[in-house]
């Protein structure tokens, strides 16, 4: 029996770093719960570092002019559910600086089933017992922060 290739979702998320090196992370509910990184899918016409900006802004409270967006980090593909439909989702990771302080949660205007926002140090990271995505976030922003962003993006699996 044939398999088809789910359709393609193009997604922007922010790997989003404080002024003290802690990680901005999401908590979901859904598929058991998981801490995630800010993010979702381009809307028309849109490339991913201003899709990356507006998601920010959606889903932190954040202006555009309070986000240092740097270079792309990572990608990721992965074939799971969206609004019940299979879709193969392809991911593009940047690195976004901002002060903890301007993250308002009070001024979201797309919360999408976000439970809390955390911000964790990569100790916290590396000990976390609950599920984060992306798988190896922590061994990302190590790199990051030790050698700069890398040549080309870093392939993430899981």
């Amino acid at each position: 029996m044939p398999t088809s290739t789910p359709p393609l979702r193009e997604a922007a998320r922010a790997i989003v770093l404080d002024t003290e090196d802690r990680v901005l992370l999401l908590r979901y509910d859904e598929n058991g719960g998981f801490w995630a990184t800010p993010g979702g899918s381009l809307e028309g016409g849109e490339d991913h570092a201003t899709a990356t900006l507006r998601e920010l802004r959606e889903e932190l409270g954040l202006d555009a002019k309070a986000v240092e967006l740097g270079a792309q980090l990572a990608e990721r593909s992965q074939d799971h559910l969206v609004g019940g439909r299979e879709v193969r989702q392809v991911e593009k990771y940047f690195l976004a600086r901002v002060r903890a302080a301007d993250v308002n949660p009070a001024h979201t205007t797309q919360p999408d089933n976000i439970r809390e926002h955390r911000w964790w140090t990569i100790a916290e990271l590396r000990a976390a017992q609950e599920t984060v995505y992306p798988v190896g976030l922590a061994d990302l922003v190590t790199a990051t922060l030790e050698h700069g962003a890398p040549v080309r993006p870093v392939v993430l699996t899981g």
